[in-house]
C-alpha cells in the first residue's frame, strides 16, 4: 500500500468518525450546554473505532472533550482497553494546554485535529486555550512544538491540503460540510451559554 493510499485511507477514517461518531454524540451534548469540543480514539492496525466522546463541562470543567475521552478510555475494563501506543488519537478541535498534558501523560504519541485554536476563538468565540497559553506559557498562537519527544499533532486540512488534487477536492468537501455543521452546533451552544455554570463558557 503506497504511502499516498495510506494517507487517503486514514484521512478517510477521521472524516467518517467525526460524521458519524462525533458530531451525533456533539449535538446531544451541546443541548446538555456543553461546548462543541470532541474526540475519538481509533486503532492504527485497521482504523476502527475504540471510543467516541464529547465535551462535559456541565458535569465538570475539567471534561474537555479530550479529557473526557480519556475519562472513558480508562473507564475500559483493563482486558478490553487497547494500549494508547497502538491507538490514534482524533480531537475536533486542537487541544488546549490541559488537554494537550492529558494526551502526552496518557502515552499517545499522536493526535490530529481539525479546527485549530485560531478557529476555536475566530469562528467558535471560544479564545480560551490561546489566552492560556498566552498568560499563563507566555506563547503565541502555533508556540507550542506540534511534534517533539512525545507525539506529533497533525491538522487534518492541511493533511488534506497536500494530496493531489483529485482527492483533495472530494476530501475538501467532506471537510466543508462537517465546518458547516460546527458552525450550526457553535451557534446553538453560544444561544444558551450563558445558562449553564462553566467557569471559562
Amino acid at each position: 500500500m503506497t504511502q499516498e493510499h495510506e494517507a487517503l485511507r486514514l484521512l478517510d477514517a477521521l472524516l467518517t468518525t467525526m460524521e458519524r461518531g462525533i458530531i451525533p454524540a456533539t449535538e446531544a451534548g451541546v443541548a446538555a450546554g456543553n461546548k462543541v469540543f470532541g474526540g475519538a480514539l481509533l486503532k492504527k492496525s485497521d482504523l476502527s473505532i475504540v471510543l467516541v466522546e464529547t465535551n462535559n463541562e456541565t458535569e465538570n470543567p475539567l471534561w474537555h472533550g479530550e479529557v473526557h475521552t480519556l475519562k472513558r478510555f480508562y473507564e475500559m475494563a483493563g482486558s478490553d482497553r487497547p494500549q494508547s501506543r497502538d491507538l490514534i488519537f482524533l480531537s475536533t478541535h486542537e487541544p488546549c494546554s490541559m488537554c494537550l498534558s492529558a494526551i502526552t501523560w496518557a502515552g499517545f504519541d499522536n493526535f490530529y485535529y481539525f479546527f485549530s485554536h485560531e478557529d476555536s476563538r475566530d469562528a467558535f468565540s471560544i479564545p480560551h486555550d490561546l489566552r492560556i497559553l498566552k498568560e499563563v506559557f507566555t506563547l503565541e498562537p502555533g508556540g507550542y512544538n506540534r511534534t517533539n519527544a512525545f507525539w506529533k499533532g497533525r491538522s487534518i486540512p492541511g493533511l488534506i491540503a497536500g494530496l493531489p488534487e483529485s482527492d483533495r477536492s472530494r476530501l475538501q468537501q467532506r471537510a466543508e460540510a462537517i465546518s458547516r455543521k460546527y458552525v450550526e452546533l457553535s451557534a446553538t451552544y453560544q444561544a444558551g451559554k450563558n445558562n449553564n455554570a462553566i467557569p471559562l463558557n
